[in-house]
């Protein structure tokens, strides 16, 4: 089950980054970012209130270690994403894209000090086929380039964000675990809108104190971003499903499969085309990804 959820986490995601798309000339990069938040609560909150009130299943039994994953997730995962960005705007998206993508690896590499569930032996073959098909696909056939910018601003701001988007998947996971008397799924959903909603009033606080046109802007905003909003709420809401059935180590792997999506959909909607290389880096993540899903 967890497998299914995850790629239909993984294919939401890619669809919300296309329409963000349409967002590039109407919003900066940080409203940007905000409005997976604030147009995803609203209708997380529309969805508890169905869920748990017309539908009446009971709302989960909260113990009080969930407030403190939760805080502890939003802001790993907000940090972890004005990391990402940073790292576009010092350098350029490759190089910070493939450093963001050693999450797979700490998420991983956490789990062996116990913070998080771990992967198995065959897991960490996977893993491991996963970040180097990742690394060869990004740097355009020239992994050797990148190492040597290992030291660059980009490259480490991106394995901030590998950090912070890695403990946001721990965290997420824990506070849906941590919950009691209901299924996988609404106790997935109801940690998803407590999220959404932490995140959305820290970041328009932030807004509030360095700059209230941003608030404005996003507003403005509403048609295209609240087609951001929906795609963003079902692949989080699918992602914390996914987290409360198996460890975050598997999931965060098996997610990386987002990458030949889009190759898919590059190569079918757009007409685009790519050399043997790209393909045989695909065929890398995918056996990774299958290495992790059956074994790992």
């Amino acid at each position: 089950m967890w497998i299914v959820i995850t790629l239909a986490a993984a294919t939401f995601q890619i669809l919300r980054t296309a329409r963000q798309h349409e967002l590039r000339g109407l919003l900066s990069t940080a409203a940007a970012g905000f409005v997976r938040y604030a147009y995803g609560a609203p209708l997380a909150i529309a969805a508890c209130a169905v869920d748990f009130g017309l539908a009446g299943q009971r709302v989960p039994s909260v113990p009080g270690r969930f407030w403190l994953l939760i805080v502890g997730a939003g802001v790993a995962q907000i940090a972890a994403t004005v990391a990402l960005l940073a790292a576009f705007k010092v350098r350029d998206f490759a190089i910070g894209t493939v450093y963001s993508k050693a999450e797979v690896l700490i998420v991983a590499g956490l789990g062996l000090v116990g913070v998080g569930e771990g992967l198995r032996a065959p897991g960490w073959i996977g893993a491991a086929a996963v970040t180097g098909g990742v690394v060869w696909l990004a740097s355009k056939g020239s992994p050797a380039s990148l190492l040597r910018q290992a030291g660059d601003p980009a490259a480490l701001l991106g394995i901030v964000a590998a950090a912070g988007f890695g403990l946001a998947a721990i965290g997420i996971g824990a506070a849906s675990r941590s919950l009691t008397d209901q299924t996988a799924f609404h106790r997935a959903l109801f940690t998803l809108t407590v999220l959404l909603i932490f995140q959305t009033l820290a970041n328009a606080a932030w807004f509030l104190i360095t700059d209230r046109r941003e608030l404005t802007a996003t507003a403005a905003a509403w048609r295209p971003a609240i087609w951001v909003g929906l795609f963003s709420l079902l692949g989080s809401i699918s992602w914390a499903w996914a987290f409360t059935l198996e460890s975050a180590a598997r999931v965060r792997t098996l997610g990386q499969v987002e990458l030949l999506i889009a190759f898919a959909v590059a190569h079918v909607s757009l007409g685009e085309r790519h050399t043997r290389a790209d393909y045989a880096a695909s065929s890398l993540v995918l056996a990774g990804v299958v290495i992790v899903a059956l074994v790992g």
